[in-house]
C-alpha cells in the first residue's frame, strides 16, 4: 500500500501560470536576431542561468544580455516589456482549484524564475485576486533567485523538504519537465509529469487528487 500524499509541491511555469516562450522569439526574430543561434549560445544561456539564481541584479541581466542582443539602445521598460511577453495568465479557476486543494494538503511553489518575472507575476496576484505574495496562497513559496539554485539541481529539492520538515514519500510534486521529474524521483519524491495541455484542476476532485494520479 503506497504512503498517503500530504504535501504537494507545483511547478509555476506550465504548471499554474500559463506560458508561451516562443512569443519571445519571434519578437526577437522581428528585430533580426536569430533565435535559434541564441538558444544555444552558450553565453546567453549562461547568462539566463546567472539570472534565475540571483547571481545577476536585473539591471546586471539587462544590460549584459542588451550587448549579446546588440541591442544596447533599447529602454529598460521595453526590453522588461520583451522579456515578460511569454508571461500569459493564471487562470481564474486554477487559483481557485489551489484555494480547494490547500484545504487538504500543505501546498508550496517551486519554480525556475527572476526578479524581472517575478515582479509581473505578483503584481498580477495582487490587482486580480488580492493576495499580495505567493506565500499567502501557498504554504510557502520558493523562487530560485532567492534560493541561489535551481531544478534540476537536486539541493533545490532538499532544501525544500529540510526547511518544511517534508517525507519524500509523502510529498508529491507536479512539473512539465522531465528532467526535473527524474531529479525528483531520484530523491524518493512522487511525481507526476504534467502535459502540455493538461489542467492541474482536472488532477483533483473538490481538492483532492483523483485515484491513480499517484501510482
Amino acid at each position: 500500500m503506497s504512503t498517503k500524499i500530504k504535501n504537494i509541491i507545483f511547478d509555476l511555469g506550465g504548471v499554474v501560470l500559463d506560458i508561451d516562450e516562443s512569443i519571445v522569439y519571434k519578437e526577437l526574430e522581428k528585430m533580426g536576431i536569430s533565435t535559434t543561434e541564441l538558444a544555444h549560445s552558450k553565453e546567453f544561456i549562461d547568462l539566463m542561468s546567472k539570472f534565475d539564481t540571483g547571481i545577476y541584479t536585473a539591471p546586471t541581466f539587462r544590460k549584459k544580455t542588451k550587448a549579446l542582443l546588440g541591442q544596447e539602445k533599447m529602454t529598460d521598460q521595453k526590453f522588461d516589456s520583451l522579456w515578460n511577453a511569454m508571461l500569459l495568465d493564471i487562470p481564474r479557476e486554477r487559483i481557485a482549484a489551489l484555494e480547494q486543494i490547500r484545504k487538504h494538503y500543505k501546498i508550496f511553489l517551486m519554480s525556475n524564475s527572476n526578479e524581472i518575472h517575478y515582479d509581473l507575476y505578483v503584481r498580477d496576484l495582487q490587482l486580480r485576486f488580492g493576495y499580495h505574495e505567493f506565500d499567502e496562497l501557498f504554504n510557502k513559496s520558493y523562487f530560485s533567485f532567492a534560493e541561489h539554485l535551481e531544478k534540476p539541481d537536486p539541493r533545490f529539492f532538499e532544501l525544500i523538504l529540510d526547511h518544511e520538515h517534508l517525507l519524500p514519500e509523502e510529498t508529491l510534486f507536479i512539473d512539465d519537465t522531465a528532467v526535473n521529474i527524474k531529479v525528483a524521483q531520484s530523491l524518493g519524491i512522487r511525481t507526476y509529469h504534467i502535459g502540455r495541455d493538461e489542467l492541474v484542476r482536472n488532477l483533483f476532485e473538490n481538492g483532492i487528487l483523483k485515484d491513480g494520479v499517484v501510482g
